[in-house]
């Protein structure tokens, strides 16, 4: 029976199938501070068969006046670029990046979104995969464009209408992965405006790793995320970040917890903050 990997691989395992037909690897290297530097990496080197994935480009559509940063894909052309790149139903797709996670993870969670069970991060991704000196190339990939078609589940992510409700409702929970600063509004290095929505809580996503760069054990991320991610709360989770984009990261960590698959607020902060007549708090609490 072969082994189905939906969360993390090691880099030593993904070495073992870098020749399986049926395996898709994703270098999702991307700087927000250079939209072009994650693919001029990628050309200089990348694992064996990897296809570069570009979060402006594939991973999010074009910014609008209400949009974040990093709005949602349209899911046809999504699909579309998933099925040149040669997805299959079968296929075990892998994602990796040099940010530890922080950008490969919105990869994962869209598959996760599309139905597709079968992805998984590497762990501690492009650093990792260099320091055990596995191989390299700098070839770009050879697609097998395939027939794949999927819609994205809704129930995936929220909007800011219900993030505007939820200010009275209290229907969820919502969890800022940005950091201490950020959230707090001591500093504010991308978006114009600093603090935080009122009523959120902040874990940053920084807590999701170990000294090392790794994913904390299931143990210790159970313990992290235990006063609310688990089963049965009033307030389910809802994850949100700068743009939508790293939040992805803290609902990987969750579920490597084994919790069930919190939401994403797409638009997050970035999005929040387009109408200044929505309510911004600071400090930590």
């Amino acid at each position: 029976m072969k082994t189905m990997y939906d969360t993390l691989i090691q880099a030593s395992e993904l070495s073992a199938h870098l020749d399986d037909k049926n395996w898709l690897i994703f270098d999702c290297r991307f700087d927000l501070a250079d939209s072009a530097k994650g693919e001029a990496l990628y050309r200089e080197s990348h694992i064996p068969g990897a296809i570069y994935a570009h979060l402006d480009k594939h991973l999010s559509s074009a910014i609008t006046v209400q949009s974040g940063r990093h709005p949602l894909p349209d899911i046809t052309l999504l699909v579309n670029w998933l099925a040149a790149c040669g997805l299959t139903e079968q296929s075990q797709v892998v994602v990796y990046d040099d940010s530890y996670g922080a950008m490969a993870s919105r990869l994962w969670w869209l598959l996760k979104c599309l139905g597709h069970s079968a992805v998984a991060l590497v762990d501690g991704g492009w650093q990792a995969w260099q320091a055990a000196s596995l191989a390299l190339d700098d070839r770009p990939a050879v697609l097998q464009p395939s027939d794949y078609s999927a819609e994205l589940d809704c129930g995936c992510y929220v909007s800011t209408e219900e993030v505007i409700d939820n200010l009275q409702s209290n229907d969820f929970q919502l969890i800022d992965v940005r950091t201490s600063e950020r959230f707090s509004g001591k500093a504010e290095p991308i978006d114009p405006i600093a603090g935080h929505i009122p009523g959120s809580i902040n874990i940053p996503l920084s807590e999701n790793l170990d000294p090392g760069g790794l994913f904390k054990s299931a143990a210790e991320l159970q313990q992290l995320y235990a006063g609310s991610c688990s089963d049965g709360l009033s307030q389910q989770p809802v994850f949100m970040c700068g743009s939508g984009v790293t939040a992805c990261h803290s609902v990987f960590a969750t579920v490597l917890a084994g919790f069930s698959m919190p939401r994403v607020y797409a638009g997050s902060w970035s999005e929040w903050i387009r109408d200044v007549a929505r309510p911004v708090a600071t400090g930590l609490e």
